[in-house]
């Protein structure tokens, strides 16, 4: 049965499995795992009765199971996913939702490869993920947006041994090959996740130049892959901080599951790690567990020092890391298993300006919870 601890369930939207949700005032935006499921578009005015405004589908063979909006501009990816459909491409998709009941599409952002995994955006500049012609793997890319009928490359960086077309040298013939995950900006900073070659912050004062200001310790003895980079605004116990969540899939050996880091970056080209966060119970004897049992994802939207997170089949945990020595679980809510599951598998959650949570299943649905402890 659901289990809860100062948290309550408000509503929950029976609908197929989302890989991301986002709000912006009181809409929701939910990016679906698997097409022809695309995303679709919720009004969440009333929590307990969310209302269907519009879905946005996807041809087979891709999804676009990330979503950001900012300004009235909606940004879905659309990345490989199985077969078929081979001309759609991968790239982005961008609509204008200024009214939420009918998206229109302003352009596709195309580019080479399976297309774009994850992103973030300012409403002007959106920091993304793609595969790209010439390069091995994803790499770190900015876009502007300021015209959005015609997003403009301004800046992008990869890990040295990626751009295979300019003959730089191959390093990882005995390792799985580089993955840029995901950027999220603070300042004139990028915190980038990289999957299973870890972390690293790079400075865009010039956005055209991303210079590397430092990489994070990445130890082999944790297999699993670097997820989000996420800096807190302000310093806790007079220290900068930032949030590092290893994700509970593709191991590259058996290993107990993926908890979080909290790194300190107050000497930010000596990141180092002074803090981790696991729900406990979940491995006491460090044994290896199947995948999905340990942590995903925090929200990349918080307030104060309690952040949400998807913990994948642990549910919605609230953790507070006002002492980031001593990060501490201040609130959760398990769901009950989706019809036709063993267990819930809790994908992605935000925030909205009410102090609500959203937590999608990466299988199915969607529940809305209010807490006390935001």
């Amino acid at each position: 049965m659901a289990s809860a601890k100062n948290t309550e369930l408000l509503g929950h939207i029976d609908c197929a499995g989302g890989g991301q949700v986002w709000v912006e005032g009181t809409t929701l935006y939910v990016g679906h795992m698997r097409n022809p499921d695309g995303t679709s578009i919720y009004d969440a005015a009333d929590p307990r009765q969310p209302r269907l405004l519009a879905q946005v589908p996807m041809p087979e063979g891709w999804h676009s199971h990330k979503v950001r909006v900012a300004d009235d501009i909606m940004i879905v990816n659309h990345e490989r996913f199985g077969q078929g459909a081979p001309e759609f491409g991968g790239g982005l998709g961008i609509y204008d939702v200024s009214d939420p009941s009918k998206p229109k599409l302003v352009t596709k952002w195309t580019t080479a490869g399976k297309g774009v995994h994850r992103y973030s955006f300012d409403g002007r500049y959106a920091y993304i993920s793609p595969t790209a012609q010439g390069y091995v793997g994803n790499i770190v890319m900015i876009l502007d947006l300021a015209d959005p009928a015609q997003p403009t490359e301004i800046g992008r960086w990869w890990i040295p041994g990626q751009w295979a077309a300019g003959g730089e040298a191959y390093p990882w013939a005995d390792y799985t090959e580089p993955r840029c995950h995901h950027p999220l900006r603070l300042g004139d900073r990028l915190y980038v996740s990289y999957w299973h070659h870890g972390m690293f912050i790079l400075d865009i004062s010039d956005m055209s130049k991303p210079e590397l200001v430092a990489e994070g310790i990445k130890s082999r003895a944790f297999p699993h892959p670097t997820h989000t980079c996420l800096p807190v605004p302000q310093r806790l116990k007079g220290r900068a901080v930032m949030v590092v969540a290893d994700e509970d899939v593709a191991k590259l050996a058996p290993a107990a599951p993926a908890f979080t880091w909290i790194y300190d970056i107050t000497d930010e080209r000596a990141p180092i790690p002074i803090g981790t966060f696991q729900v406990d119970g979940i491995h006491a004897d460090g044994a290896p567990q199947t995948p999905m049992t340990g942590c995903h994802q925090p929200s990349e939207r918080f307030t104060g020092t309690v952040i949400p997170f998807a913990w994948f089949a642990q549910g919605l945990r609230l953790v507070d890391i006002a002492d980031p020595f001593h990060p501490r679980e201040v609130g959760h809510y398990l769901p009950d298993p989706p019809q036709g599951f063993d267990r819930v598998s809790s994908n992605d959650v935000t925030i909205d300006s009410r102090g609500l949570v959203y937590l999608v299943d990466r299988q199915r649905g969607i529940d809305i919870v209010d807490t006390s402890v935001m």
